[in-house]
């Protein structure tokens, strides 16, 4: 499923008056051009995600979600699944009694009953750490994306929009215009940008989407 843009082509014409020649097919694919920049940084979707299912490596005591903020309500429930192997039993932790939640390390506590073979290890387990895997389903992101997120991203789109043709200089009589190195080969993110983003960002570590 396609996520959506993180601003509006109405931001953007709306920008200090960006994209004034633009045709709407440019705008809105500066506009998409610029949301997968910010979003291939952060590795972050951003935008609200409802009942996303992952499967994540356990083996540790600490099990990090990867995209945040994490979205917790009763409408959004979050569902936390030990996996079987070898014939076993999924086992569906509890919060509160199997693990607890901080920001977005669920964290496993002792088992409440011993583990056994329906559990699915068919061995002795460390006690006190997840699972070899561990499927979660949950929602994430923001309703309503930040402010300085869409700074970033406007910033981005206008630049694409400014340079459509990945021009280095363009000269016409006595005028000559040097564009900005950034805009050559689509608008990338500036140190400013990235700066502005780097609470936003994660560290990449792998995950498997079910």
């Amino acid at each position: 499923m396609a996520l959506p843009p993180l601003v509006t082509t109405d931001d953007v014409l709306n920008a200090a008056g960006a994209a004034a020649n633009a045709t709407p097919e440019q705008v809105a694919l500066a506009v998409r051009r610029a949301s997968a920049r910010v979003r291939r940084y952060t590795r972050q979707t951003l935008t609200f995600v409802t009942g996303d299912v992952i499967e994540l490596p356990g083996g540790e005591r600490v099990l990090r979600l990867p995209q945040y903020p994490l979205v917790v309500d009763d409408a959004d429930p979050l569902t936390v699944v030990e996996v079987a192997d070898l014939g076993g039993i999924d086992w569906t932790a509890i919060e509160g009694r199997d693990y607890t939640r901080l920001g977005n390390e669920l964290t496993r506590g002792y088992p409440w009953q011993a583990p056994t073979r329906l559990m699915g290890w068919p061995g002795s387990r460390v006690r006190g750490v997840w699972a070899p895997k561990v499927r979660v389903t949950y929602s994430h992101g923001y309703q309503e994306v930040p402010d300085d997120i869409v700074d970033v991203v406007l910033d981005l789109a206008v630049m694409n929009l400014s340079n459509p043709e990945n021009l280095r200089t363009v000269s016409i009589d006595d005028y000559s215009r040097t564009y900005a190195s950034e805009t050559i080969g689509g608008a990338r993110l500036t140190k400013s940008h990235r700066e502005d983003l780097r609470s936003y960002r994660r560290p990449a570590f792998s995950v498997v989407p079910t």
